[in-house]
């Protein structure tokens, strides 16, 4: 299993947002869905996390060979998952 590797923006975002890192984890690990980032290299990962209330928590992330590292996670009110996710 893949290292998750927080960075500093990550850090400040989730402090931000109150985000628990296990959270962030999970939606990095299982998302419910993923989509593509325009940055290249880049890719969006969401959950539901019971502490969202039913929002949705969107993860940037880059999966390199060993790690996974995550650039930022927040909480996106414009959101919809695909058909059947």
């Amino acid at each position: 299993m893949k290292t998750i590797i927080l960075t500093r923006h990550a850090r400040a975002r989730m402090a931000q947002y109150g985000l628990p890192e296990a959270a962030v984890v999970a939606a990095v690990r299982h998302p419910l869905w993923t989509e593509p980032d325009p940055r290249p290299g880049v890719e969006r990962r969401f959950g539901r996390p019971p502490e969202l209330d039913g929002r949705v928590l969107r993860v940037a992330c880059v999966e390199e060979n060993d790690h996974i590292r995550v650039l930022s996670a927040f909480p996106d009110r414009d959101a919809r998952p695909p058909d059947g996710a």
